[in-house]
């Protein structure tokens, strides 16, 4: 054998023998990841007010427009923007020509009427004739008397001229009324109230409410009335709220905070730190510590935010240990050292 092909040989041996010396070779170990540190506390039962507030404005519990029924020339005006009337009080009078006549006409009718009862009730005049007179006055009497309330404009309630659209010597038309009158002994505020607490509300109960105009002030108020449907789109149903306000500070337009009472529910309760939000889905929940020192993922349902708490409604029984710092390093299962 010649010595080039003996040495091609050796040379092929040796790349051999340490190519088979490398696959042996062992890999480094991963290193390992430290336990996450977590706090935690216990989730409790215990009775939980169910109220809210809610955002209403202050309303008039009756607004008439005033105004006769017909144009005319306003002799007279009584009242101005800002006054508290009362009902029956006297605020404008119209151009009495018209009354004046069917006055004395009626006056004239009232006469004829107690001759002619007379004259039936001794057999001088037919029952018949007496009928149509008779008739005749009541409608001539009925058309004086709206006659008269529409020339004489009396406030049918008590309270305050919000508006006066026409002045003395003007002449009356159908475009506006003359006077606006809102009463505010009550007032009333309509709240939209979420379905979910339909079933929990009824005429009677009790409200608070409090105005930014009157800070430091709370007013007491009932529902007077449960409107009998749902709106769709808002899921939410109107309640009307009565207001005594017999010192007149509530005034129409206010802006108000209406808080509700719907009794006391036994629930669970957790820090607010428990609670995580899962990205992008909105969904809420909670690591649950497990008897082998590991945690659980379980989705929860709250309730309401009372300052640093949450009031569970679906998710977890009550007793549960619950991690409350710590959970951005951790997963479903992982052990985890409590601190």
């Amino acid at each position: 054998m010649s010595d080039f092909k003996y040495s091609l040989i050796v040379l092929l041996l040796a790349t051999a023998c340490g190519s088979g010396g490398n696959q042996g070779a062992s890999a480094p170990a991963p290193a390992e990841m430290p336990t996450p540190n977590v706090e935690v506390a216990v989730a409790t039962v215990r009775d939980v007010p169910q109220d809210n507030t809610y955002a209403s404005t202050v309303q008039a519990w009756a607004v008439n427009n005033i105004m006769p029924q017909q144009g005319g020339r306003i002799r007279s005006i009584n009242a101005e923007v800002g006054d508290y009337v009362q009902k029956g009080q006297l605020l404008a009078q119209m151009d009495r020509t018209q009354l004046d006549q069917l006055s004395l006409q009626v006056q004239n009718d009232e006469l004829e009427h107690e001759r002619l009862k007379s004259l039936y009730e001794q057999g001088g005049v037919s029952q018949s004739d007496f009928e149509t007179a008779e008739l005749g006055y009541k409608v001539r009497k009925s058309n004086y008397n709206n006659v008269k309330e529409n020339t004489i404009l009396r406030s049918p309630i008590s309270g305050f001229v919000t508006a006066r659209n026409f002045d003395k010597g003007d002449m009356f038309s159908l475009t506006a009324p003359l006077f606006v009158v809102q009463q505010v002994i009550p007032v009333k505020l309509l709240v939209g109230i979420s379905e979910s607490e339909y079933s929990l509300v009824k005429k009677g109960d009790k409200v608070s409410i409090t105005v930014d105009a009157l800070p430091g002030r709370t007013f007491e108020g009932q529902i007077e009335r449960l409107y009998p449907t749902i709106d769709a789109a808002s899921h939410t149903f109107k309640v009307e709220v009565k207001v005594p306000n017999k010192d007149k500070v509530l005034r129409p337009g206010m802006y108000a905070r209406v808080n509700v009472n719907f009794g006391i529910r036994s629930s669970v309760v957790v820090p607010d730190q428990a609670l995580v939000k899962q990205e992008g889905t909105g969904t809420r929940f909670i690591y649950v510590m497990q008897a082998d020192s590991t945690v659980k993922y379980v989705p929860v349902q709250v309730g309401r935010h009372m300052g640093s708490e949450y009031e569970l409604t679906e998710g977890l029984e009550g007793g549960e240990t619950v991690v409350v710092k710590g959970q951005a390093a951790l997963k479903d299962g992982i052990k985890v050292n409590v601190l």
